[in-house]
């Protein structure tokens, strides 16, 4: 067995519209199928990043208790401060400062589920 790659990672949520709501309107990302017969009944959805596609997943409807994910997903974008300027515009808030590891930008924030995820930008080379 080989594994090639990663088709999707999940988010949990509480409330699923909410969360479309966000990561489509908010975050700006492609929406991709919604999981169920309709909107009103789904159970998950999907939203493109252009590499990895991230499944928001009602997990209290599949008899999964609902923990959020406590560690961050990092979302590339080309400029982090740009980036962080529009998604303050839009009212999310950031937990402190964006951080400079000497080898990324990163700036950290939660979804509307506690979900902690993380606007990326890589500076340095690969193999520094």
């Amino acid at each position: 067995m080989t594994v090639t790659g990663v088709d999707f990672v999940s988010l949990p949520t509480k409330d699923l519209g909410r969360a479309i709501e966000f990561y489509e309107n908010v975050l700006g990302l492609e929406r991709g199928p919604v999981w169920g017969r309709s909107e009103e009944t789904a159970v998950g959805a999907e939203f493109e990043t252009g590499t990895v596609t991230i499944a928001l997943i009602a997990t209290e409807s599949m008899g999964i208790e609902f923990r959020p994910h406590a560690v961050p997903i990092a979302l590339h974008v080309d400029d982090v401060a740009v980036a962080r300027a529009e998604l303050e515009s839009r009212g999310v808030t950031f937990l402190g400062e964006t951080i400079d590891s000497g080898v990324c930008y990163q700036a950290l924030f939660h979804d509307p589920d506690g979900n902690l995820l993380d606007l990326h930008h890589r500076y340095a080379p690969r193999d520094a």
